[in-house]
């Protein structure tokens, strides 16, 4: 494979333009181009996935088993989903037929925004900008994706595969690093969608704002889990863990606390003890099932943090500068103001926090900042409905971890400081689509609506105030029904009552 070669910042110009000619030329609209394309994309997936499982080992030490069960395949599935439905997402509303407007046949069409824009991250490279490519393919939207310059190997294998098997007129894939980025920011995009930290989403919504693109963000943050006493221990932990050591922890909806009672800390440890020891029983750094840290900065930022913890070490702790190699870690007894605690650990260590009781837990979660995430094990669905009303979160997942992101038939997306707007399936296709209202004004209503012209007479007045007055069908809050309204209610209700025995009556006669 060819090494990762930086686009350079007059052909990513060339290419915007490129792209701006081809959706003003109506290319990408017609449904037959749009099915086309996602044909191609998913062969394009489905016919290298050994070269994509050998450019996630590199790049990421990722085992090859994770990468046709996290990437590949679930956007090999989206591409299928996305074809069965096209047409059904094309189609034309119409509105619900009035006296007003209802000559004027209101409806809503379904129009490709424009160009857009693709930021993806290291963590995820495909996933993540497939999943919102397919959503611009089936809005007939030209599309450009920036790779990250992180994961060299899988960045160059899709700017080949792209390249090679869809449109070049309408989708294109650049590289680089900040400059490249920064290049791509300065131009005018209709839609952008970035994956990333919280720290760079701002950048990106600051440089959207200054032309009023629509942005959309996932980003991450610190998603809980619940756990109460009426779970099974082993079962959650074996979930949560799992959840956890995928792709090294480097998810953004990776579990990244766990919160306990406090009467039940040592059982919740010695689960996720026992879950470790059965995941890797010669260690995680001879196992073939762990991936690595991306690169030696991340490492050393996730060393720092296991350094400075002063809560008790459950199960791995290992680090291998060289190999990019932390071990899967779990902490028990972890306080609220430890290292750990700080941030998005985005990496593969776990620590458990004691509380008093689910309040608060709850009170906690709540005081910090919305994550993409909240997970639940328990058997109570009172606690489960207390959790999901008094919490805010991207999604809300009972007894599992981080398999929302495999659902083709619900959004994705994040809420306040984890990320606004969405994709999959239906939601990518709205996500690049405007909604334009139509209404088709017939000659004879002109006639039939001349009062509504000046001069504005009594007359003319009154015929206005007659169409535009509404009538409350409620009463008013803190107010009592009329009387009359009152009776008309008792008596309507009585005679239905008598229709429905009398019809009864009629039944039981036949029968006999």
């Amino acid at each position: 494979m060819a090494p990762l070669e930086y686009t350079p910042l007059a052909t990513i110009e060339q290419y915007h333009g490129d792209l701006h000619r081809t959706f003003m030329s109506n290319k990408c609209r017609p449904e037959a181009y749009r099915k086309e394309q996602l044909i191609r994309l998913a062969w394009l997936l489905e016919e290298n996935v050994a070269r994509f499982q050998d450019a996630f080992y590199r790049d990421l030490g990722r085992p090859k088993v994770e990468t046709p069960f996290l990437e590949v395949s679930i956007m090999v599935k989206a591409c299928i989903y996305a074809l069965k439905n096209l047409h059904k997402w094309m189609k034309t509303d119409y509105a619900p037929f009035d006296m007003v407007s209802g000559p004027m046949r209101p409806r809503v069409t379904k129009e490709p925004k424009g160009v857009a824009l693709i930021i993806g991250p290291f963590n995820y490279p495909l996933w993540c900008t497939i999943s919102p490519l397919i959503g611009a393919i089936t809005a007939g939207c030209p599309c450009m994706i920036k790779m990250s310059e992180l994961v060299p190997s899988v960045s160059a294998l899709v700017t080949e595969l792209v390249d090679k098997h869809l449109d070049r007129d309408a989708y294109r894939v650049v590289n680089g690093a900040v400059d490249e980025t920064s290049k791509l920011l300065e131009l005018r995009w209709d839609q952008i969608f970035f994956t990333g930290s919280g720290r760079v989403g701002k950048i990106v919504a600051a440089a959207a704002a200054k032309h009023l693109t629509p942005v959309a963000l996932e980003l991450g943050g610190k998603s809980p889990v619940f756990f109460d006493s009426t779970v099974d221990f082993d079962t959650a932990a074996r979930k949560v863990l799992w959840g956890k050591t995928i792709n090294a922890g480097q998810t953004c909806i990776a579990p990244d606390y766990v919160l306990v009672p406090e009467d039940c800390m040592e059982r919740a440890a010695a689960a996720f003890k026992k879950a470790y020891d059965s995941f890797y029983p010669d260690g995680a750094r001879r196992s073939d099932s762990f991936a690595r840290i991306v690169d030696h900065k991340s490492f050393s930022r996730l060393k720092d943090v296991m350094d400075r913890s002063k809560a008790e070490l459950v199960c791995g702790g290992e680090t291998d500068e060289e190999t990019k190699f932390i071990a899967p870690s779990v902490y028990k007894n972890v306080s609220r103001d430890d290292s750990l605690m700080e941030g998005e650990l985005f990496g593969p260590i776990l620590p458990i926090v004691s509380v008093k009781n689910v309040q608060e837990a709850v009170e906690y979660v709540r005081n910090g900042e919305s994550p993409l995430a909240v997970y639940v094990f328990t058997n109570d669905s009172k606690t489960k409905e207390y959790i999901r009303t008094m919490t805010r979160s991207g999604s809300f997942v009972v007894n599992d971890v981080v398999v929302q992101a495999g659902t083709d038939s619900t959004p994705f997306g994040g809420v306040g400081s984890s990320g606004c707007g969405a994709h999959h399936g239906r939601a990518a296709f709205d996500m690049f689509t405007h909604e334009r209202t139509m209404v088709e004004s017939p000659n004879w209503l002109h006639m039939v609506m001349k009062w509504r012209e000046p001069p504005y007479t009594a007359n003319n007045y009154a015929r206005l105030a007659l169409l535009a007055n509404a009538s409350i069908p409620y009463t008013k809050p803190g107010t009592q029904p009329s009387l009359l309204y009152s009776i008309w209610v008792r008596v309507f209700g009585a005679g239905f009552v008598v229709m429905l025995a009398a019809a009864a009556a009629q039944n039981l006669k036949q029968r006999e």
